[in-house]
């Protein structure tokens, strides 16, 4: 911000603010809201801190390290936040119109309905303070920002520039992006349904991948935009299925309740299953195959899947919360951004101290959430689990030896 006369703090003196805000959230004595309007606190250390609801109207935090912050609702209204790093963060609701974010980090950060679109700020004179306050109307900047892995549903990008900024494997449904400049943005595998993109620019972009259900890419420019292997709405035939192949789901439920005795496994192979929505959650279908099959953003919680072929499958942000996975194949399916907390990916009993592991060999699981998943003995070679996040010690020396360079991290 041109001109604009800041007051500097030292790492000391946040600490001492920070601590008090977080005794405020916490209703415990001695407790303060942290307001920060027009600081700066540019290089300081914020990372882990609960300061959900603070106000940083106008500040400067260029570089500063904000890893694993809890921000929900905090005020960033025209705050320079060059080159800061985000990751991981939880900005839910956040308040960053108007924000500068050129070259920030905010990987696998959660903004779900944060607003990033152009702000008006008082600016204060440099000696006669707000007496003779200019205003400086400010757009949202996010060019070369990366928000890999991050949850931008319902956000506001409307009018915001992101030129070459990093989007891959985001989850924006539902995001306004109408008049946004993403020219050369990459979108490679991000989940784009039902986003709207009136007068956006996305000429150049990367969208290799990417999900595009429910979006008016008509209305946008697209000239050079990369759009190979998109994936659009369920087609006509597939929404024709949808009645005949639940019918075979309920089938595959008696087959497991009766024993075997009524009913059959499902096979729902290459089938888009999408149509289906929310229908398949907490059915039985052990043996069920689903090889090559797109059951992407699909509600599957608490679904038994034991012993199922599902390789090859998109399950590309699926709810399988506490799902049944025991013994499941999952050979080269895509499972980024799927939520597989509390599933069962250990191996299934067979009897006689006989297992059938879970195969997840060359899966892809990247920013996945993988908290209080039971994954012994689960075959992960070549597996990425790049930004997924796991309880600590989840896997093995071992599994984790065989997953693909790029890792994952601790919850």
């Amino acid at each position: 911000m041109s001109a604009l006369q800041r007051r500097a703090l030292s790492q000391g003196e946040l600490d001492v603010m920070m601590a008090a805000h977080e005794r405020l959230l916490e209703g415990r004595p001695g407790g303060r809201r942290l307001m920060l309007k027009f600081a700066d606190l540019n290089g300081l250390d914020l990372v882990g801190r609960n300061l959900s609801e603070a106000d940083f109207t106008g500040a400067s935090l260029e570089r500063a390290r904000v890893v694993g912050a809890r921000l929900k609702d905090a005020v960033f209204f025209c705050a320079d936040l060059i080159g800061a790093d985000f990751t991981g963060a939880d900005l839910t609701r956040a308040d960053l119109r108007g924000a500068c974010l050129r070259g920030a980090t905010l990987i696998d950060a959660d903004l779900t309905k944060a607003d990033f679109r152009e702000g008006v700020i008082a600016v204060p004179h440099a000696t006669r303070g707000l007496a003779e306050a200019r205003e400086e109307l400010r757009r949202g900047v996010a060019d070369g920002a990366v928000f890999s892995g991050a949850v931008l549903d319902h956000s506001r990008f409307d009018g915001v520039t992101a030129v070459k900024a990093d989007f891959t494997d985001c989850s924006m449904r539902g995001a306004c992006l109408n008049g946004a400049n993403m020219r050369d943005a990459n979108l490679s595998g991000a989940l784009l349904e039902d986003a709207a993109v009136e007068g956006t620019n996305l000429s150049g972009a990367q969208l290799r991948g990417a999900v595009l259900t429910g979006v008016a890419t008509d209305r946008a420019t697209m000239d050079r935009a990369d759009l190979t292997g998109v994936l659009r709405a369920p087609s006509a035939d597939a929404a024709a299925k949808a009645e005949k192949l639940l019918e075979k789901a309920l089938d595959a439920n008696a087959w497991a309740e009766s024993g075997g005795v009524f009913g059959d496994p499902a096979v729902f192979d290459n089938e888009d299953l999408r149509p289906l929505a929310g229908r398949l959650q907490n059915l039985k279908m052990p043996g069920l195959t689903a090889k090559g099959a797109c059951l992407v953003g699909m509600d599957l919680r608490k679904i038994g899947l034991q012993g199922a072929c599902l390789d090859d499958a998109d399950l590309r942000g699926c709810d399988l919360r506490d799902a049944d996975l025991r013994g499941a194949r999952l050979s080269r399916a895509l499972l980024h951004k799927a939520d597989l907390r509390g599933a069962l990916i250990s191996g299934l009993p067979l009897g006689k101290q006989r297992t059938l592991p879970t195969v997840l060999t060359d899966a892809g699981l990247r920013y996945a959430r993988l908290e209080r998943a039971q994954l012994e003995g689960a075959h992960l070679g070549g597996a990425d689990l790049t930004g997924a996040r796991l309880d600590a010690n989840a896997l093995s020396d071992e599994q984790r030896a065989s997953l693909a360079p790029s890792g994952s991290r601790a919850a």
